[in-house]
């Protein structure tokens, strides 16, 4: 079967075109992403912007281009953060479907997790019981999973997000330290908050996903262009994340668009990414995390076909 999924998350709009054969992906055969920025403002006014679903829009219309051409049998759109917060999120869920001819989803928190979760792990063999976390930081949200084999056992969904905490906090360009230390506290409070202690066990093993976790792991090898496969299971140690953050935070918005490894239009975001992910790690005690190019978009693949 050949489906195709649209992730429309806070940061970015991203697709998948995948041939799936007895609960496997089996072929890629196109995988998309653009920063389209749509949970721009949701914090602060509550609503999608007509400029943030504009941009939306215009991927869409390039991605269904793309869906027609290799004639998927299915097409999903899953959206997350943003649209569950916004006032009109589900009047923009149904122009998705009437214009794109995408069945939408819009993703509770347990949906996005078991999704996440089931993307994240569907490489793994089916009888490999080693506890696993996995993180996936969004634009608005950070899902955070526990799990072994292909069942979660715990899961939850923070209020950190990269475009919600830069927004909130970094005013200065590059960010002044204060901003970064009022940023990783809020998130250090809502992580601690939010992950009972006995949900911290020792010896997990971290799996990160989406675009901040994929970003660290090409800037971390200089990739010139993007290599999804010199990514996908890359280990990127917390001193490494450290480093990578100490360098990014010290330039300005205009050279880390410039930055080897860093799609430019994250460069905004990037910081507070960095951020969010040490504190995940410090949290659970870990020295590094496995990043990994299979999410939600795969997890949808796999989960709503």
């Amino acid at each position: 079967m050949r489906a195709a999924v649209v992730d429309i998350g806070t940061n970015s709009t991203r697709l998948l075109i995948a041939e799936l054969d007895g609960g496997r992906v089996t072929r890629e055969l196109e995988r998309r992403t653009t920063i389209t920025r749509l949970g721009a403002g949701v914090d602060a006014d509550g609503r999608l912007s007509e400029e943030a679903m504009g941009r939306v829009y215009g991927a869409l219309d390039e991605y269904r281009k793309l869906i027609d051409r290799d004639r998927s049998e299915s097409a999903v759109a899953v959206l997350t953060s943003a649209v569950r917060d916004a006032a009109n999120g589900p009047e923009f869920a149904r122009t998705v479907e009437d214009r794109y001819g995408l069945s939408p989803h819009i993703l509770s928190g347990d949906d996005e997790a078991r999704l996440t979760f089931l993307g994240a792990t569907s490489e793994r063999g089916p009888h490999d019981r080693t506890p696993a976390l996995v993180i996936d930081i969004g634009g608005g949200s950070t899902e955070l999973v526990v799990g072994a084999g292909r069942e979660m056992t715990f899961h939850v969904s923070n209020q950190a997000g990269v475009v919600r905490h830069t927004e909130r906090y970094i005013r200065s360009d590059p960010p002044a330290q204060p901003e970064l230390e009022a940023l990783a506290e809020d998130v250090r409070k809502i992580l601690a908050g939010n992950v009972p202690d006995e949900e911290r066990p020792a010896g997990i093993h971290g799996i990160a996903v989406a675009g901040t976790a994929t970003s660290l792991a090409a800037i971390a090898q200089d990739l010139e262009p993007y290599d999804p496969e010199k990514v996908q299971g890359y280990e990127l140690s917390e001193r490494e994340c450290r480093r990578i953050l100490e360098r990014l935070a010290a330039l300005t918005l205009e050279q880390r668009r410039h930055v080897a490894g860093l799609h430019p239009d994250r460069a905004p975001t990037i910081v507070a990414g960095a951020v969010i992910l040490l504190e995940v790690m410090n949290l659970y005690g870990l020295s590094a995390v496995e990043v990994s190019e299979h999410d939600i978009l795969r997890g949808a693949a796999l989960g709503l076909h």
